[in-house]
């Protein structure tokens, strides 16, 4: 009988030899944190289809990120929710806005930790596209402009880094101009550059208030047939200025993250968005699936497809775990 010179099995007979041989290593610092943001007191409204996870008023978000802070999470990404919905977005530009009282709160609070602010229209505006609109289509430069007055907005209000999430086109260039031109070289810019047009985001547009009004939007998002057009759009990302590029969704498009890091060799961060992880909340709930098992099975899939920064909303069960 023939006896294998090399047997893999060797370097897995107990956990001892199977974590020093461990190819990928999950940690907290891999991990952002995403919360939702709304006007009021007092409020922490649970999000249906995203169990454990809420609409914090401003005073209930200072102290989840005291929390999630003594945890060991050390970076977060805000989503704000305004009262008031326009055409244009209003509150997204205004320094009395949601984000920016909430920029304010938490550095009052938590000045050490790292905040990250999505930076689109669809939660502001009243028709849910993430920008201004034209005869029922998105207006890619005007949007532009807007982003710009946006991103200043963070950055005035103690945003650490800004993530532009609504693909349109010339949006980074534009949001490093803009920050640029008001002294701010140091902010980073994290872009959703390769953002798909999913079915992923059900969750998401709950908890955000986002869903648009008329239409998806497959005109500015990703169809998710394609990746030779991932590639060309983190090119021009990274051209204009990108310091950190996005894929989203993350495990339906590990071959793209793959991809992306093998061929710009940036720091790369992925979007386990907010229907791949109710999807396995609900399989755990039923018995279907080991949940802690999946949890980190996944997150670590995502980190060993190329991802550098992991936007999860597990950060925190996570975290506890490892």
């Amino acid at each position: 009988m023939f006896t294998p010179y090399y047997r893999p099995r060797r370097l897995r007979t107990n956990s001892r030899i199977r974590n020093l041989v461990r190819e990928t290593h999950l940690t907290r610092h891999d991990l952002i944190l995403p919360l939702f943001v709304v006007y009021g007191k007092g409020k922490k409204n649970p999000i249906r289809s995203m169990p454990g996870h809420y609409q914090f008023s401003i005073d209930y978000l200072v102290k989840e990120v005291k929390e999630v802070w003594k945890m060991g999470i050390e970076a977060i990404i805000l989503f704000g929710i305004p009262e008031v919905k326009d055409p244009v977005g209003s509150d997204a530009t205004s320094d009395d806005g949601i984000i920016a009282q909430a920029l304010r709160a938490i550095k009052d609070a938590v000045p050490e930790m790292y905040v990250i602010t999505d930076v689109c229209f669809c939660e502001y505006t009243d028709h849910g596209h993430c920008g201004i609109l034209h005869n029922h289509e998105l207006d890619n430069d005007a949007t532009l402009e807007i982003l710009g007055r946006q991103v200043l907005v963070h950055a005035c209000n103690g945003a650490d880094m800004v993530a532009p999430s609504g693909m349109i086109d010339g949006m980074v260039g534009a949001i490093r101009e803009a920050l640029d031109g008001e002294g701010f070289y140091h902010i980073p810019i994290m872009s959703y550059a390769a953002k798909y047009a999913s079915g992923f985001y059900g969750p998401f547009r709950e908890a955000a208030e986002s869903a648009p009004q008329f239409g998806d939007r497959s005109s500015y998002q990703m169809d998710p047939a394609n990746g030779d057009e991932a590639v060309r759009e983190v090119a021009l990302d990274v051209e204009e200025g990108a310091d950190i590029i996005m894929v989203k969704p993350a495990m339906p498009y590990l071959d793209i993250v793959r991809r992306v890091k093998d061929e710009f060799r940036l720091s790369t961060a992925a979007y386990q968005v907010s229907g791949e992880f109710a999807m396995l909340k609900a399989a755990a709930e039923k018995g279907w699936l080991d949940h802690d098992r999946v949890m980190l099975e996944s997150l670590t899939a995502i980190k060993r497809a190329g991802a550098d920064l992991i936007l999860t909303y597990f950060a925190k069960e996570v975290v506890d775990k490892l």
